[in-house]
């Protein structure tokens, strides 16, 4: 494993410790957030990110659960799936997938990410957690075909394993028109949200984590 690799999964292990440690024991439930650079907070300061914006909007609304920051710069579907085994600890009780992203800027083939999240919502059925799977939506740069398949992938997975799906992680940065982002809500990559979209995508995100959270059996 390149060195690189080996790093980032260091970190993603010592991340997923400490916010372990930062709840207390007695939380109901915990949710591991399954992601790539969008979900690790990628170019935020600490504290701004996807995963503690999340947990501070349920804690605000009364939730008793955490999420624990699962996500890897960088990191594919194919990624994901490979690091899945070990990241679904005993203490994890139901998943936000949120992954694609990095397939669709390689232009990996539609079919290999349709496989790769089909296996990690075969393991998440295996082992009885409720899953919010959120789509990514591919951009026109690969052709039509490119994207009808591409896009298809989580409506039709949502389906086959019976899971919460919120149709696009960028719908709540969304301009006036509804058909592109408003970079006024991204950081000057282009890609990542700032804090401020992040806000607006937790907003929008916070209610469907608690349908999530519903379908908890103990």
């Amino acid at each position: 494993m390149p060195y690189g690799a080996k790093r980032a999964l260091r970190n993603l292990a010592v991340t997923m410790a400490l916010s372990l440690m930062a709840f207390p024991v007695a939380a109901r439930t915990t949710i591991l957030a399954l992601g790539d650079s969008l979900t690790a907070g990628y170019g935020l300061p600490e504290g701004e990110g996807l995963v503690p914006q999340l947990n501070d909007w349920l804690s605000a609304h009364g939730v008793d659960a955490q999420v624990l920051n699962g996500g890897v710069s960088g990191d594919t579907t194919a990624g994901g799936l490979a690091r899945l085994d070990w990241a679904l600890t005993p203490q994890v009780q139901a998943m936000i997938v949120t992954l694609g992203g990095n397939d669709v800027l390689r232009g990996l083939p539609p079919a290999n990410a349709r496989a790769n999240i089909d296996a990690i919502l075969a393991k998440a059925k295996a082992a009885h957690l409720p899953v919010l799977l959120v789509a990514m939506k591919a951009p026109g740069n690969f052709g039509p075909e490119y994207a009808a398949d591409f896009n298809s992938l989580y409506p039709d997975l949502a389906k086959k394993y019976d899971t919460l799906l919120v149709d696009n992680f960028f719908a709540a940065v969304a301009d006036s028109s509804g058909a592109a982002i408003d970079q006024s809500y991204i950081q000057p990559d282009g890609i990542h949200p700032n804090a401020k979209g992040v806000k607006r995508i937790v907003e929008s995100l916070g209610p469907r984590v608690q349908d999530l959270l519903a379908r908890v059996t103990d």
